[in-house]
């Protein structure tokens, strides 16, 4: 089975409402990657499946990363899936190593097994890293940090496969008393404004949570949108049937009129981490 049709697999399972036609799209929300990335990944194109987006694809859909490139069967949740390092322990027994090296990698997983922390780096060429990730508590959520820059100005250009850097723990709770709404928090992803078209209400650099599930106009607001190749970060308004009004808060800067089919909405801002709400 190819990783694509497990990947198809482990939508249709979770989330069995979207139906077939469905899938590609809610994959691009929960990944944060266009929809045309996702649909070269089911074209062949599965070597840029990179690290985070399997792991985002883990984490959004419940199961593990081990399961998406090699599993067989149904995908297992996330709390079934048996310890890696015990695994790791289990594969070590009987392989040809020095008995220096042997020690030392038991020694690095038992460490992990005890949620404790190695004290030294050893030598030679075993490398050992700590890749612990704090646990959520009570209500808290992560947000995936992404290394995306929207334009409040001239435009940006955008990769398909975005980086992403340390994600963000939030209390959904803090959210709500702050006027956040949103359907699905795997959708929600912190995005990096630059320039100043649309200060003050976003500053050069202000990181902004953005709803990635809202790829259509809902009304007038604050999105990240894809036009004539460049990303922004803009107010939008209807100006008529077929266009949209384009308009930065800045009054330096000159609003436009851009047509609606040519503006390829990727989410709504929701809030500044200013703590503006919008």
């Amino acid at each position: 089975m190819k990783i694509t049709d497990r990947i198809t697999q482990l939508v249709l399972a979770r989330r069995p409402s979207i139906g077939a036609r469905g899938v590609k799209r809610d994959i691009a929300n929960t990944c944060g990657v266009s929809y045309e990335a996702v649909r070269q990944w089911f074209a062949g194109d599965t070597g840029n499946i990179k690290n985070e987006n399997l792991a985002a694809l883990a984490e959004g859909y419940d199961t593990t990363v081990d399961w998406l490139l090699s599993g067989k069967g149904e995908p297992p949740r996330r709390k079934q899936a048996s310890g890696a390092a015990e695994k790791v322990l289990q594969m070590l027994q009987g392989k040809n190593l020095r008995p220096d090296q042997l020690e030392r990698l038991e020694k690095s997983v038992t460490d992990t097994l005890n949620d404790t922390y190695p004290t030294s780096a050893p030598a030679d060429n075993v490398i050992v890293a700590d890749f612990h990730r704090r646990p959520t508590f009570g209500d808290e959520i992560r947000i995936a940090h992404y290394d995306v820059q929207g334009a409040m100005g001239g435009g940006k250009v955008v990769h398909d496969f975005p980086e992403m850097f340390r994600d963000v723990t939030v209390s959904q709770q803090h959210l709500r008393e702050l006027g956040v709404t949103y359907k699905d928090p795997a959708h929600l992803k912190l995005i990096t404004g630059a320039g100043q078209s649309m200060a003050p209400t976003i500053q050069d650099k202000d990181p902004m949570i953005i709803d990635a599930s809202v790829r259509e106009f809902t009304g007038d607001g604050i999105y990240a949108f894809a036009w004539q190749g460049h990303f922004y970060i803009k107010r939008l308004q209807v100006a008529d049937a077929e266009h949209f009004e384009m308009i930065s808060d800045n009054p330096q800067h000159k609003d436009r009129v851009i047509k609606a089919e040519e503006a390829f909405i990727q989410g709504r801002i929701l809030l500044v981490w200013n703590a503006n709400r919008l």
